[in-house]
């Protein structure tokens, strides 16, 4: 099972510019064994939310070995040449360690903000894969797309993982499932996805067809985590933060057909996470092994959660990893 920490990057009222938190928690998770670091993307918050890509290069800056990855960005509102060459740069500077995670987008005022009509936001986003793909993989790619036109371009340096980072996608309506499919490497859930629901998406992905340059089907369920000595403990940690950070959701999301999933009471939430005791987390990383995923992605720290917390969820995941590659 490998193991990814989504890190808060959520700015507080002091706002702090250095990302001084998220060094900390992924120094700490590297050490601890998680695979990878796991950042999102996100606009128009008060009082502020990091961007994700300049956050991505400096943890990349102030880590060794730990994966780098988003879950996600929000592909349709980038110029596709520009995301290209970011990401490959972020990859040749970190040493091949960039996973590049994609989203649709639910929220009608990030594309606004953009300029982007949602009803352009699919075949935006494939038009961004697609060119994406080639510049990272082709010596020279000429592309008449209906958004973006290139001619002999190339990317001068490419990435240094071959044949290319990996990508992944998240959504889960058919479509999205068939569409990562057949276009990345990997499908990341939703946070709020069930243990009942999820068998059946996960079978439903992976029978869709692959595409011929895909470079497998991993299966990464997202979820809230906090490890601590008792499962009242980590009750106690996670349950207020969390609480504050759905009811935002609540309203950011009041257009998604899941929105209401984020009014749920606590054991709704606890039953599709991993929170509780190690003995208690190992079981809840084993029962998401059995169901097919090849990794967990945690959160861990929901605004509002002190920084001393999260670390110490982080440690405790760490002593979880331990008994599992034991």
């Amino acid at each position: 099972m490998r193991l990814g920490l989504y890190v808060n990057l959520f700015a507080g009222k002091d706002d702090r510019p250095a990302l001084a938190d998220a060094v900390e928690q992924a120094r700490l998770a590297e050490q601890a064994g998680f695979d990878w670091v796991v950042l999102g993307e996100r606009h128009l918050h008060r009082p502020g939310y990091h961007e994700a890509l300049t956050s991505l290069t400096w943890l990349a800056a102030h880590t060794e070995r730990i994966g780098l990855a988003t879950a996600g960005l929000i592909a349709p509102v980038y110029q596709p040449v520009w995301l290209a060459e970011t990401l490959a740069h972020i990859d040749v500077l970190s040493g091949g360690r960039l996973t590049a995670g994609l989203v649709l987008c639910y929220r009608p005022e990030e594309f606004a903000l953009y300029g982007v009509p949602p009803r352009e936001k699919v075949a935006r986003f494939e038009e961004c894969l697609e060119l994406i793909t080639r510049l990272w993989t082709e010596e020279s790619v000429t592309y008449e797309g209906r958004f973006t036109s290139v001619t002999d371009a190339f990317l001068s340096p490419r990435p240094a993982q071959r044949p290319r980072p990996r990508l992944w996608n998240g959504g889960r309506v058919p479509a999205a499932l068939a569409r990562t499919a057949r276009m990345c490497d990997g499908w990341t859930t939703s946070f709020n996805e069930t243990d009942a629901e999820l068998p059946a998406k996960i079978a439903e992905y992976l029978s869709y067809e692959r595409g011929p340059d895909t470079l497998g089907a991993d299966v990464l369920v997202c979820r809230e985590g906090y490890c601590a000595p008792t499962s009242q403990q980590a009750r106690t940690a996670l349950e207020d933060p969390l609480r504050g950070l759905y009811d935002a959701y609540g309203s950011w999301k009041r257009t998604s057909m899941d929105a209401a999933r984020y009014a749920q009471e606590w054991d709704d939430i606890a039953a599709r996470s991993v929170v509780g005791s190690p003995e208690q987390c190992v079981d809840g990383l084993g029962r998401y092994a059995a169901m097919g995923a090849d990794g967990v992605i945690l959160r861990v720290q929901p605004p509002g959660m002190p920084q001393a917390d999260a670390l110490r969820a982080i440690e405790g995941f760490g002593e979880v990893l331990g008994r599992l590659r034991g």
